[in-house]
């Protein structure tokens, strides 16, 4: 069975509704949706699926603590990591919820497309399922373009483990990747975390936990991987991101010239910036009527009438150079 997975919790529920609702858009009750939960806190997403028969909240209690046991195993293994979040006022493991995505390697569904919460989609999944027949990996993103977000660039050992183009061509964004059920088993797993633990660990980049172990794990293991950003005619690619001012927006559909954005991430912007827009206040961001048509899809009498002019939202500085290192580039916002 195919299926489509995000990770939430009630922090982003306006977002996760929106999600939800993009799906619905194009697949309407046909495609079902596994949400993994980051933490405990999901009684508002839990209320809310219970009138979306094709929506589940992952509950396999032993999955969700087998893979956090896993990634702590790694960032112990890790030679800075901890010391370094703990100076930062974090726990000695940093956010723990994020690789609880990982969950979707044993779940219901043998061929999944994962999305974040941030993301709408705006095209039906086909090309990714259909590459799915041949590869265990797909993704659509920019990531390759920057290193320094998936690992350590600093670390010797990195060109020691990787070649320059493996490097240049198989990092991706983990915010959006199409797999199949049980490609990450027991004995892969135990072999990862042998060579992480002999050394390796020193390679990934500690402020990313989630997305590096992910690339990680695809790279070392060798997996078959296919990235569309890199292999689609230069006529047919989009971009993906927010970052990108360029894309047309047509029946609530996306366009990047001319053609169908496969999904939208707003990735950078906070879900504070979503819970307050969704309360009422007037905060520009971009695409904010493309992410409002689908919050409300189903409730547009709630849709919050705006008055006032609205405020830029500004993102803090060191997050939104960030962002635009990692995603920006001229003509294809990543």
């Amino acid at each position: 069975m195919d299926g489509i997975c995000t990770l939430a919790n009630d922090i982003v529920y306006e977002q996760v509704v929106a999600l939800l609702n993009s799906i619905e858009a194009i697949y309407g009750q046909e495609m079902p949706v596994c949400i993994y939960p980051y933490d405990d806190n999901t009684a508002k997403i839990t209320a809310e699926i219970a009138h979306r028969p094709q929506v589940q909240l992952y509950d396999d209690r032993e999955s969700i603590q087998r893979w956090d046991e896993f990634v702590c195993q790694i960032w112990d293994a890790h030679p800075i990591a901890q010391e370094k979040w703990l100076k930062l006022g974090k726990d000695k493991y940093y956010r723990v919820g994020t690789h609880r995505r990982y969950g979707a390697f044993d779940g219901p569904f043998d061929r999944f497309v994962y999305m974040d919460a941030d993301t709408l989609l705006m095209s039906p999944l086909t090309e990714i399922f259909n590459k799915l027949n041949d590869y265990d990996w797909v993704v659509y993103d920019f990531q390759y373009t920057d290193l320094s977000h998936v690992y350590d660039k600093s670390s010797a050992k990195l060109a020691e483990i990787f070649t320059p183009q493996e490097l240049e061509t198989k990092i991706f964004c983990s915010g959006f990747y199409g797999s199949k059920k049980g490609v990450f088993d027991v004995k892969l797993r135990e072999s990862l975390l042998e060579k992480l633990r002999q050394g390796e660990a020193q390679i990934l980049y500690d402020m990313a936990p989630d997305q590096t172990i992910l690339n990680y794990m695809v790279m070392r293991s060798g997996i078959y991987s296919y990235n569309l950003a890199l292999e689609l005619p230069e006529s047919q690619k989009t971009g993906c991101c927010v970052t990108s001012e360029h894309f047309a927006a047509q029946n609530n559909i996306l366009y990047d010239q001319g053609n169908k954005l496969t999904y939208i991430h707003y990735i950078g912007l906070s879900s504070k910036l979503f819970n307050k827009v969704c309360a009422g206040e007037n905060i520009d961001f971009p695409y904010r009527d493309i992410f409002l048509h689908y919050r409300y899809l189903h409730e547009p009498d709630k849709r919050p009438k705006f008055t006032t002019k609205p405020k830029v939202y500004n993102a803090p500085p060191s997050l939104t150079t960030k962002v635009l290192k990692k995603l920006g580039l001229a003509g294809r916002g990543k």
